[in-house]
């Protein structure tokens, strides 16, 4: 597995600059899925997130092949990534993570279907206007719920008091005349690794959906 940081180089022909900057979020996938082109053009085996400093593009990405920059627009630093971690240990992480719950739904034919709702907005209709909670508090709730539902099974725990989650953001893409939209949340805080190969394995692949996106690669630091 690879870890590497992709910035769009400063030295980019002005021609090239405004196509590579125009866009939404899918545009910027289609940027990131031809460094990893393979034989198979289904296959994503890369997660990304971005980490850009206002519109200048920059992404980590983690991945199973190197990326290959064949228009020469693109600074790109590899390393293996293979972290050391034993039980018990902490470490500060970062995630963008779409968060949705699945709700079954019957259609008119009396068949049921699983629909995804986004989780804040999900919390947020569940209370009365006169009731309901700031923003701040529906998404720290919220996303603690989601976080917390997954975090076992990921080889992780956080406590609450160490979480802050902020950044709600609501996402309109266009996909071959498709309109796709979804939601992220920002997590921030302290974890305990307490299962060291599923942990590994999250932050290999990702955690939650919308990966295609950049959401769901975990970054994470010693403390």
């Amino acid at each position: 597995m690879y870890f590497s940081k992709i910035v769009l180089r400063k030295d980019v022909p002005a021609e090239n600059l405004a196509q590579l900057l125009r866009g939404d979020g899918y545009h910027f996938h289609q940027q990131l899925w031809r460094l990893f082109e393979s034989k198979n053009k289904n296959r994503r085996d890369f997660i990304y997130r971005e980490q850009s400093l206002g519109k200048w593009p920059c992404f980590y990405t983690i991945s199973q092949r190197q990326p290959e920059d064949r228009t020469g627009f693109w600074e790109i630093q590899v390393k293996d990534f293979a972290p050391k971690l034993v039980v018990g240990q902490q470490l500060a992480f970062s995630l963008r993570a779409n968060p949705v719950r699945s709700k079954d739904k019957f259609d008119e034919k009396g068949q049921r279907r699983s629909v995804r709702h986004d989780v804040v907005m999900d919390a947020k209709w569940g209370y009365d206007k006169t009731k309901r909670p700031p923003l701040a508090e529906l998404m720290q709730q919220a996303g603690w719920e989601w976080l917390q539902a997954r975090m076992v099974k990921q080889g992780f725990q956080v406590q609450p008091e160490q979480l802050r989650v902020d950044g709600y953001q609501q996402h309109r893409f266009f996909k071959k005349g498709q309109t796709i939209r979804l939601s992220t949340l920002d997590f921030d805080g302290l974890l305990t690794v307490i299962q060291v190969d599923d942990f590994l394995n999250m932050l290999s692949n990702g955690i939650g959906y919308a990966k295609g996106f950049g959401c769901g690669m975990m970054l994470v630091r010693k403390v």
